[in-house]
């Protein structure tokens, strides 16, 4: 069986290497890790337990790299998300980047796979993606970089994340296409799949949810009869629903559910109202977050009580009064559940800050996901051992790869590399042919 050696960065739990591991696998190839290297002490014990191998610690410790035909990175992407400050560059973590081009002038591998989030593509209006193409290339590596989404590889995920990927001294064409798939996760139609993948099986968040999950996911008796009474007991009604206290839509709100105090109609319509209306260029040319007077108040929600129904919102902690101007409290994180996922449709993004808060009504249950669901919406197979703190595994497994994406983007760059080298060999031995003047 043919051989091939990789080495992986900023690994985290191994995604990167289990898809990796399961492409070489799939195409007959053997395949060995000869170094891999993560900071978090958390994830190198999930990685550990795993693969039986302990990644090393800080890169920027790393001197050099072994002989290997492969480079795997999923290297820092706060500086470049949306959640992020998206500082790029500037951002310490950002230039991380340079840690892994530090490295590729030790030891050139024949090719590499790198993942990142959305943001990188269009960070700084182009320049940071641009200037990481500079770097590769100046190597002699092809550069290639793909948006896909884990939508269209058989998982019910909306994620959207970037691929980079090159093969040294040589220009491969792609199968692979960009296709950031579902708009969003309401939107999502189980037979409206890409148009640049063969047709698959439907997947939907019903097929990764447990049948019987511990009641520990299960949440409280309070919060399932606020909702309750918001629905009039027809709890099928949360598929979809999200808890979010600064928007609008297909959302429930803390003074929805009275999880500060119980609100009377007139303070729940002047709450939603506020969220709506603070946002209207006459109140200021922010595009959020603005702070408004009573009389600004009043032009949008006329009551001969209105200051009264102010105090009170005030006192629940819903309004904070700041120089005689009204703010919301956000009350995001008190929700025991930020969103719940609809079993016929694809979850939202699986993210590290709030993983362990995706919820979802099944079998009679309002719950939260278990962390092994939340590993199969990234396509991690049960036999996978996840970190024995539930909060721990979610984080990581938000900060994780979708495992299906990454073994097809790994299929098609392990077939072009051996391809290309093949290719090169073939023609190494032509040109000495050649110069001997002897032509088989």
């Amino acid at each position: 069986m043919y051989k091939i050696r990789f080495v992986d960065l900023f690994s985290g739990i191994g995604g990167i290497r289990l898809a990796f591991e399961q492409a070489a696998d799939s195409l007959n190839i053997e395949s060995e890790c000869v170094l891999s290297s993560e900071i978090n002490t958390d994830a190198q014990l999930v990685y550990e337990k795993n693969f039986g191998q302990k990644a090393l610690g800080d890169i920027r410790l790393i001197d050099q790299l072994p002989e290997h035909e492969f480079l795997l990175a999923g290297f820092p992407c706060q500086s470049f998300s949306h959640a992020g400050k998206k500082e790029g560059f500037v951002d310490i973590r950002g230039t991380l980047f340079f840690e892994i081009t530090r490295l590729l002038d030790t030891y050139k591998p024949q090719a590499f796979i790198f993942e990142n989030v959305r943001g990188l593509y269009s960070h700084d209006q182009g320049r940071t993606l641009a200037t990481i193409k500079h770097e590769i290339q100046k190597r002699g590596y092809s550069f290639h970089a793909f948006l896909l989404n884990s939508a269209n590889f058989s998982l019910p995920q909306n994620r959207v994340r970037i691929y980079l990927v090159g093969i040294l001294d040589a220009s491969p064409t792609f199968e692979l296409i960009s296709d950031v798939g579902p708009k969003d996760s309401h939107s999502y139609n189980p037979q409206q799949l890409s148009l640049f993948y063969p047709p698959k099986k439907s997947v939907t968040v019903a097929d990764i949810l447990e049948s019987n999950p511990d009641e520990k996911y299960d949440c409280s008796s309070r919060f399932v009869n606020a909702l309750k009474r918001i629905f009039n007991n027809d709890l099928n009604r949360l598929h979809g629903i999200r808890l979010i206290d600064y928007r609008g839509g297909n959302s429930i709100h803390s003074w929805d559910l009275g999880l500060r105090g119980e609100c009377s109609a007139e303070e729940i319509e002047l709450m939603n109202r506020f969220i709506l209306k603070r946002r209207n260029k006459e109140f200021g040319q922010e595009q959020d977050g603005k702070l408004l007077t009573q009389e600004q108040i009043a032009s949008f929600f006329e009551h001969s009580n209105l200051g009264d129904i102010l105090n009170s919102l005030v006192t629940k902690k819903y309004l904070k009064l700041i120089n005689d101007k009204y703010k919301p409290l956000s009350g995001n994180f008190s929700f025991e559940v930020y969103k719940f996922v609809d079993p016929n449709k694809i979850s939202v993004t699986l993210v590290a800050s709030d993983a362990n808060r995706l919820g979802v009504y099944h079998n009679q249950r309002v719950r939260r996901l278990t962390p092994r669901e939340a590993a199969r919406l990234q396509g991690f197979p049960d036999s996978f051992i996840l970190h024995p703190n539930d909060d721990k595994a979610y984080h990581q497994l938000g900060n994780s790869v979708s495992i299906n994406v990454v073994k097809a983007v790994a299929q098609e760059v392990i077939t072009k590399t051996l391809y290309s080298t093949q290719e090169r060999r073939v023609k190494s031995k032509l040109t000495l042919a050649k110069s001997l003047n002897y032509v088989p």
